[in-house]
């Protein structure tokens, strides 16, 4: 995945600054795509602001800068989401410790599957939640946030129920 991709993705809504994008990626990104620490974002948009991708619109107090998405940044976001990668690459550590189960012993094994169970069961409570705010009839970045809320609550219930069923084949 590419920070950089990331980055236009959220500037694509609109203009923010990079503790503004921080914390997008902490609500939006991190829990069910990736996390990106401020460390890595603010030089990344000082590149992109290098190479044409997003514009300083505005300078605040204390060195504060508002980035926006040039054209050249949306053609260049369209280009990489119209080509994914063949063989894309995930990085999970939830899932790579359930990758990683058969090093623990049934017992150790029972609790972990829980707390993954009940973690994807609060995430499932979380998104009913937001999805439930969204109005009936949404506009285009309501819509694309009901899709993607449908695409976080269905891994989450079938993970939950494999951890279900992971405890039930332990016992």
């Amino acid at each position: 995945m590419s920070l950089r991709h990331a980055l236009l993705g959220l500037l694509h809504d609109g203009p923010a600054s990079g503790y503004d994008l921080t914390k997008m990626f902490e609500s939006r990104l991190e829990r069910f795509a990736w996390h990106a620490r401020h460390s890595q974002i603010y030089p990344e948009l000082n590149k992109m602001a290098v190479d044409g991708l997003v514009e300083v619109i505005e300078e605040g107090p204390r060195g504060r800068r508002t980035y926006a998405i040039t054209e050249v940044g949306r053609t260049d976001l369209h280009d990489w989401m119209m080509n994914p990668p063949a063989d894309p690459q995930v990085r999970s550590e939830p899932l790579l410790r359930m990758f990683l189960l058969s090093t623990l012993d049934a017992e150790d094994a029972r609790p972990l599957l829980r707390a993954h169970a009940d973690s994807a069961a609060a995430t499932i409570d979380w998104l009913r939640r937001e999805t439930a705010e969204i109005p009936a009839d949404p506009d285009e970045t309501q819509l694309a946030q009901r899709i993607l809320n449908e695409i976080g609550l269905r891994q989450n219930q079938a993970e939950y129920d494999w951890a279900m069923w992971a405890i039930a084949q332990l016992n």
